[in-house]
């Protein structure tokens, strides 16, 4: 019995085997997608329905809407303490800076400059003593002295 190329193929495509036109796309995303965010009625509608299983209840909640980690929901639940809805609306993350600590930060930056202006001028000052002294100090020893001569 002698096995040919066509026979090879069709037991191999009966064996479950892939072919090779099937490989997945190896193309990487151009840009992978941001940290998602939830709106405070969800927020709220995920931690009642969490709060009222048992534990192989809440791990199955947790899968289904694609919350891996528990950490959430116990952060929803401080912000649910602290205020309700209001404060299930913040978003997570750093807070926005402060007007007037950027303010205090540009006039500390600005006080610098002038600081190092100031230190320059001073400087251009003193020089500007020492060449009049030294101007002085040059006309009075080249003036004519009483015979006319110079010194």
């Amino acid at each position: 019995m002698s096995t040919t190329i066509h026979d090879s193929l069709d037991a191999r495509a009966q064996s479950g085997a892939m072919d090779d036109s099937s490989d997945p796309d190896p193309e990487v995303p151009e840009r992978a997608r941001g940290p998602r965010r939830y709106s405070a009625k969800y927020k709220a509608q995920i931690l009642e329905e969490y709060e009222q299983l048992d534990k192989a209840g809440k791990g199955a909640l947790l899968r289904r809407e694609g919350l891996y980690t528990s950490s959430l929901i116990s952060e929803w639940r401080k912000q649910r303490d602290r205020g309700a809805l209001e404060a299930l609306a913040k978003p997570a993350g750093r807070q926005p800076a402060d007007p007037r600590d950027r303010e205090v930060a540009r006039l500390r930056r600005e006080n610098e400059r002038l600081a190092g202006e100031l230190d320059r001028a001073r400087q251009v000052i003193e020089v500007q003593g020492k060449l009049s002294a030294l101007l002085e100090q040059l006309a009075t020893d080249s003036a004519p002295t009483d015979r006319g001569e110079t010194r």
